[in-house]
């Protein structure tokens, strides 16, 4: 009977270690956002207590680690591309006012040196930021 128990353990771990390569559902879906919102997905394990709990039928199953404003601006810009689905270097000066409504819209002239980075990613200058800018919150 030996020969069985050792089959039987290692049946169990490569079903503990199955269990632990498929995440639930709900972290699954999410995973898409992460790099998209800047957040860190994580297992029930991972989360500590400034994490932000993810809950499925009242159990804990995950949890979301906020953001890093490092890189947010870079981030934003790629969305920008994505949302406009046209490069930022492509753009001629109609979306490139549009890309900066969405960038206010979006909260990036928040951060520090944002319109100085904005500019440079755009082309121009940080005047043409800064009416770009007093354009759209006109509109």
């Amino acid at each position: 009977m030996p020969e069985l128990q050792h089959f039987v353990n290692a049946f169990d771990a490569c079903i503990f270690n199955l269990v632990d390569i498929f995440k639930h559902p709900l972290l699954e879906a999410l995973l898409p956002l992460a790099d998209v919102l800047g957040i860190q997905i994580l297992d029930k394990d991972e989360i500590a207590e400034s994490d932000l709990p993810l809950i499925w039928e009242g159990e804990v199953v995950g949890g979301v680690r906020r953001h890093n404003l490092n890189g947010a601006l870079t981030r934003l810009l790629s969305a920008i591309e994505i949302e406009m689905n046209l490069k930022v270097k492509d753009m001629d000066r109609i979306q490139k006012q549009q890309a900066v409504a969405l960038l206010n819209e979006w909260g990036a002239f928040n951060l520090r040196k944002s319109v100085e980075s904005v500019a440079e990613a755009l082309e121009v200058s940080r005047f043409t930021v800064y009416n770009y800018l007093e354009r759209s919150e006109n509109d």
